[in-house]
């Protein structure tokens, strides 16, 4: 089609968030006429939502930035049975208590996206335990069951790869494709919602949801994906060495969330620019169009852009500082990670591996070996000679800290009481 006329639609094709759209010419005129109710499912299987999940947050708050109303579902009824969309195997069956302190965990990311209040164009927040945990079985299968043909749910991919690859798929995962579609259907009928996006790998769910709004209510829904993120190399978005880059505070800190993205592949700045900062096109080409060291100037506007939007301008500012001070002057920025040690324990003598492990900068002691073994595990600026060397009171500078240091770009201060 030619260029979307919604100013919602304009943004999201133009930014990359479009992949696929059950009818993106209807949805683009329904969109034109006035505010639309537009919702994406979270599931609550942890207590904070990682990188992998800032595209659709980004599509919802862009959503309400073009004069729209975002519906931000949580998974508490569907987080009880696991979409087995992308996954090899079964999702960890979670305790109610476990779904909903994980839900107020991920309530607190959304709060920095979106504003949530009673306008038309203001955020709302829903469980879908609400109307999931009243479902009686048999009444449902009888209203809702018969709708959905099996032959048709085995040909989405989410069912097919597990099948393919002969990996267990349970029957109670089997029917979350079902409650997704039900899940849309009652948006539909509680808050007008009309349309439903999410990643790629939803497709499936999305596409059964609109058809089964238009076999029980005539009602015309729409169901939009955006494409799976990858870095340059192919890697998967939000993945490090370390584990997930997380949104919460509590899981990571500003500064390794600011870290995270001044570490981009250089192919990938442009195109993440577009995605997950809001800064204007001409902005953004300037920016991607710098090269060799400049390129430095455009992955530190990324940083600064994106850990603002997840941790505010403060937060992103004093991240951005730690850094100046450490790598160009040398110094400890006071924003670093850092873990505390008991003085007792630091006389007896830490190995250098158990500090690093400790400390976050690896996910393992075997890693922290090989990184030391590699020439990459430093001291206070000075390499490690073993992965044995004994860590004690003589290492402390003048403030009573440690730098420690993962490669060029990583590290953590060990703080001793």
């Amino acid at each position: 089609m030619t260029e979307p006329r919604s100013d919602f639609l304009r943004e999201i094709t133009g930014r990359g968030y479009l992949h696929q759209c059950t009818d993106l010419a209807g949805l683009d005129a329904r969109a034109e006429k006035g505010p639309i109710r537009a919702y994406i499912g979270f599931d609550c299987t942890a207590d904070s939502l990682h990188v992998g999940s800032l595209v659709p947050i980004m599509m919802l708050r862009w959503l309400q930035k073009t004069g729209h109303k975002p519906i931000v579902l949580m998974g508490g009824g569907t987080t009880k049975i696991g979409d087995p969309s992308g996954k090899d195997a079964a999702r960890q069956l979670l305790s109610d208590d476990q779904i909903q302190a994980n839900m107020a965990g991920i309530r607190r990311i959304f709060d920095q996206y979106l504003v949530f209040g009673d306008g038309p164009t203001d955020a709302i927040m829903i469980d879908n335990a609400d109307w999931l945990d009243r479902l009686n079985y048999v009444d449902f299968l009888r209203e809702y069951g018969r709708h959905f043909s099996v032959n048709q749910m085995l040909a989405f991919d989410s069912i097919k790869l597990r099948l393919e690859r002969e990996q267990h798929l349970s029957f109670l995962e089997f029917n979350y494709m079902v409650l997704q579609s039900y899940d849309f259907l009652e948006l539909s009928r509680r808050h007008d919602c009309v349309l439903q996006m999410g990643g790629s790998d939803q497709w499936g769910n999305i596409v059964s949801g609109v058809d089964l709004g238009r076999r029980l209510d005539r009602t015309s829904l729409f169901g939009l994906t955006s494409p799976l993120i990858t870095t340059g190399s192919g890697a998967k978005m939000g993945k490090t060495a370390q584990g997930a880059v997380w949104l919460n505070p509590a899981r990571l800190s500003a500064y390794d969330y600011w870290q995270y993205w001044r570490d981009v592949e250089d192919a990938d700045v442009g195109r993440f620019l577009r995605l997950f900062t809001e800064l204007p096109e001409d902005e953004i080409a300037r920016l991607e169009a710098l090269e060799g060291a400049e390129i430095n100037a455009a992955k530190k506007r990324l940083a600064d852009e994106a850990t603002r939007l997840c941790h505010g301008a403060a937060a992103a500012e004093a991240a951005a500082e730690t850094a100046r001070r450490t790598f160009e002057e040398g110094a400890l920025g006071q924003d670093l990670p850092t873990i505390e040690v008991p003085r007792d324990r630091l006389a007896q003598g830490i190995p250098a591996y158990a500090l690093l492990r400790e400390s976050g900068l690896t996910a393992s002691n075997g890693e922290a070996r090989r990184l030391i073994e590699g020439g990459g595990g430093r001291i206070n600026d000075a390499a490690i000679d073993s992965p044995a060397r004994a860590v004690n009171l003589d290492d402390l500078n003048s403030d009573g800290l440690i730098k420690l240091s993962a490669g060029k770009k990583r590290h953590a201060l060990v703080r001793a009481v």
